[in-house]
């Protein structure tokens, strides 16, 4: 399909005044829990096919249409409905054709980062709810575009940090929420992958056949196509994702969010570079480190691609540290280190008794996408909810910002602005390639 042109805007505009009249599921009440519940899915690649099977694990769930600027991936999603269901759902190229159809109630957005926001906030406007991948929004400002669009539609927006639903997560987040670990100094957390190497250098060239690049594109702006900038390695370009800040960042800094309740940085730092692999193809830095600045505790974020000892010796995870003792937690399992007293003392003491590591049970994806149907039904907020998705991405994305811009950034969360800093706030909002445009709310 071509650009959105002002056709397609009033098209999309009429199709949402028409809903709007419809009784519709989820639309202004809750639903009969026996009632069908028709989703399409929006980015058809390898997660936002992982999030369509738990979906269609929900018996009352039915996949309706699916969507991708590639035709084998909408084909794929297709078939693999097919045979989990023995029904083939629609198959489309253009997300604008899925909200459209009055049959569908929800829509899961599974695509690239930088095409997160404009779907949603449509689907909001064409009284869809939606199920968003991580992270939220390319951009600090999308985000904020995404909440209002979901307030003021009334849409029920769940991002996809599957990591909220997780039972040891709450465990965990219970405990320093509970004050045993004392005063919570300092939270550090991190994403070391050993099994993402160097990118090779690959020549631009035509794109496969079946592929609308330009769409593919949508807002970005315009560059020849290189298989290097497209499916999943698209994570590792500025215009399109922001590397492995906010692709694992969106799950780690999450929990921090989700322990301290917080909403975001005063001040972010960064230091980083290409420095495991200098000559590759990747723009965003394969070695990172960030200093977050919070009210009475620092955040100190971590990660590098081609290496995998973290802290802790794990590739990911997040830390409290308190002044009685210090809580782990990854997707595995929790556990907690006693710090230790010599204060005024002779020997050292223990100032918490220690935790064995607790492991992990249960499918928390499932349980993840189980949420947001269950919302979908009675219109309640999801576990993560956008404005929460939208609160745990602004220190990510902040990070990123301090790192382009080479210094220190400080941050007013009332006005969503960084300070005194123009260059960087320029930053704060995804420049949009025309006829595309962020939709005022």
């Amino acid at each position: 399909m071509n650009d959105m042109n002002r056709r397609d805007f009033v098209r999309l505009a009429a199709a949402a005044a028409s809903l709007a009249a419809t009784p519709a599921l989820g639309r202004a009440q809750s639903a009969s829990p026996n009632a069908r519940i028709g989703i399409a899915l929006i980015g058809c690649g390898g997660m936002g096919r992982m999030d369509l099977r738990d979906h269609l694990r929900i018996p009352e769930v039915d996949c309706l249409a699916v969507c991708d600027v590639d035709e084998s991936h909408a084909a794929a999603a297709a078939q693999e409905v097919e045979q989990i269901r023995g029904r083939r759902p629609a198959e489309y190229g253009d997300f604008r054709r899925v909200l459209e159809r009055a049959d569908v109630a929800a829509v899961i957005v599974g695509t690239p980062d930088h095409w997160h926001a404009l779907p949603t906030i449509l689907a909001c406007q064409a009284g869809k709810d939606v199920y968003v991948e991580k992270p939220l929004a390319l951009s600090i400002g999308e985000g904020r575009r995404m909440v209002d669009a979901a307030r003021k539609h009334g849409r029920v927006v769940q991002m996809g940090t599957q990591q909220r639903s997780a039972e040891h997560y709450r465990q965990a987040v219970d405990i320093v929420k509970a004050g045993e670990l004392g005063k919570i100094r300092m939270a550090r957390a991190w994403a070391y992958l050993d099994w993402k190497g160097e990118l090779a250098p690959q020549p631009d060239g035509e794109p496969p056949a079946g592929v609308d690049y330009d769409m593919w594109l949508g807002p970005a702006r315009q560059r020849p196509f290189n298989p290097n900038r497209f499916h999943f390695t698209f994570r590792w370009y500025w215009d399109y994702s922001g590397g492995l800040m906010t692709d694992w960042g969106a799950h780690m800094i999450d929990i921090v969010n989700f322990g301290m309740d917080v909403r975001a940085p005063r001040s972010a730092m960064a230091a980083g570079g290409k420095f495991g692999y200098p000559d590759d193809a990747m723009e965003t830095p394969d070695t990172q480190q960030a200093v977050l600045e919070y009210d009475g505790f620092s955040v100190i974020w971590e990660h590098a691609l081609g290496i995998g000892r973290g802290p802790w010796d794990r590739e990911h995870g997040v830390e409290f540290h308190g002044n009685n003792g210090v809580l782990v937690i990854d997707r595995g399992g929790w556990e907690i280190h006693a710090e230790t007293d010599k204060i005024n003392r002779p020997e050292r003491i223990s100032r918490m008794e220690s935790v064995p590591r607790q492991p992990a049970s249960g499918d928390y994806h499932l349980a993840h996408v189980q949420n947001f149907i269950d919302c979908v039904r009675t219109r309640a907020r999801p576990t993560s909810d956008v404005e929460i998705g939208h609160h745990s991405m602004k220190a990510c994305h902040l990070a990123n910002i301090a790192l382009r811009v080479g210094r220190k950034i400080h941050w007013n969360d009332e006005t969503e602005q960084i300070l005194d800093d123009a260059e960087a706030q320029a930053l704060v909002t995804a420049r949009y390639r025309a006829p595309w445009a962020l939709p005022e709310i």
